[in-house]
């Protein structure tokens, strides 16, 4: 059985939670609580295991695969349906760009080590990693928006069954919501993200719904 060490609040678990469900595959969910404060992240016995101390990272048979994107892009690979990325070069090519708009553009400046940095050796108010957070998820949220204007009026963003780019999305539109974003100059965004939440594989790995985050 797959071995995902995983947090309930980590919008990169999530993605990864998503597209386990979403292929049917049975995993072990082994919580990490990466906290401030928690940080099991950094004790021995997980940076033991992953040496980037971060999660989300999924044993397998052969080893260990770190970073949601590598994961995601296996599980493709080995479990080929339901597709993530379509087969066609250039729809693959689309999906795969919005999909790391937020993986590379809005998620690691938001990510827990950069806002314990803002706040610990810059001093950064609560109020202004509010204002941090949310003006990076604007700017690539309002970027994906105008790219997909002209998109059709599709359930998922790139047609009527979820691929790569609503297994990104719904985590990122998560970290909006938590943080107070104003989502009203994004309505594609949100339709699409509304109607991914009522798959049963995003239920599932909604981050209320995670072991985890009744112990927290």
């Amino acid at each position: 059985m797959l071995k995902l060490y995983d947090y309930w609040r980590s919008s990169a678990a999530y993605r990864v939670r998503i597209g386990l469900n979403l292929k049917g595959v049975v995993y072990q969910s082994v919580p990490v609580n990466i906290a401030p404060g928690k940080d099991e992240q950094f004790a021995p016995a997980y940076r033991a295991i992953n040496p980037q101390m971060r999660v989300p990272a999924l044993e397998t048979e052969r080893g260990l695969i770190t970073q949601s994107l590598s994961i995601l892009a296996w599980l493709d690979q080995t479990y080929p349906e339901p597709r993530l990325m379509p087969a066609d070069p250039w729809a693959g090519a689309q999906v795969r760009s919005f999909a790391t708009t937020i993986a590379t553009d809005i998620h690691p400046l938001n990510n827990t080590s950069v806002l314990t940095r803002l706040k610990l050796e810059f001093g950064a108010s609560e109020d202004h990693i509010g204002e941090w957070y949310r003006h990076w998820i604007k700017l690539g949220f309002a970027a994906l928006e105008q790219q997909t204007a002209h998109h059709p009026d599709t359930p998922y963003v790139f047609g009527d069954a979820p691929t790569l780019a609503d297994v990104m999305l719904a985590p990122q539109m998560a970290n909006a919501r938590r943080f107070k974003t104003d989502l009203s100059p994004f309505p594609r965004l949100v339709a699409w993200d509304e109607h991914a939440r009522q798959h049963p594989a995003f239920i599932k790995a909604a981050p209320e719904n995670q072991l985890d985050a009744v112990r927290s």
